[in-house]
C-alpha cells in the first residue's frame, strides 16, 4: 500500500495576510500582538488566536517601522519548546511594544483585521 503524502492547508488567515497590503506599522501591531498571545494576555478566542499567528508567520518577514528585525527570532525561541527565552523577556518585550505603538493605532489596526477576517472563518 502506497501512503499518500499530507498536504497541509494553509490557514485562510496566511492566505488573506500573503497579499493584504499591510503597511509597516501594520506589520509592527501583528507582531505586538504575537508578543502578546506569548504572554498569555491575549484575550482573543483560541480560533482567533491561530489566526494571528498565521497571519504573522507570513508577515514577519515584511519590514517592520518599529522593531528591530531580531525581534522575529526572540518569537521563533519563545514559540520553541526548548528555549532558553524567558517568559519575563517576552513580558518586557510585549510592554515594550505596547508603549511604542500608539494606542489608536493598534486599536485601528484590530478593527481592521476584524472587517478583514470576518468572511474568513
Amino acid at each position: 500500500m502506497k501512503l499518500q503524502p499530507v498536504i497541509e492547508t494553509p490557514h485562510p488567515a496566511a492566505i488573506w495576510a500573503e497579499t493584504a497590503p499591510l503597511d509597516p506599522l501594520q506589520v509592527d501591531c501583528v507582531t505586538a500582538v504575537m508578543l502578546k498571545i506569548l504572554d498569555n494576555k491575549c484575550k482573543m478566542l483560541p480560533e482567533q488566536q491561530m489566526a494571528i499567528t498565521a497571519i504573522y508567520t507570513v508577515v514577519r518577514q515584511r519590514q517592520g517601522a518599529l522593531f528591530e528585525p531580531t525581534i522575529h527570532q526572540k518569537i521563533d525561541d519563545a514559540l520553541n519548546a526548548d528555549s532558553a527565552i524567558s517568559c519575563q523577556q517576552i513580558h518586557e518585550l510585549r510592554l515594550y511594544a505596547e508603549r511604542i505603538i500608539p494606542k489608536p493605532v493598534m486599536k485601528h489596526f484590530k478593527s481592521y483585521l476584524r472587517d478583514s477576517l470576518y468572511d474568513l472563518n
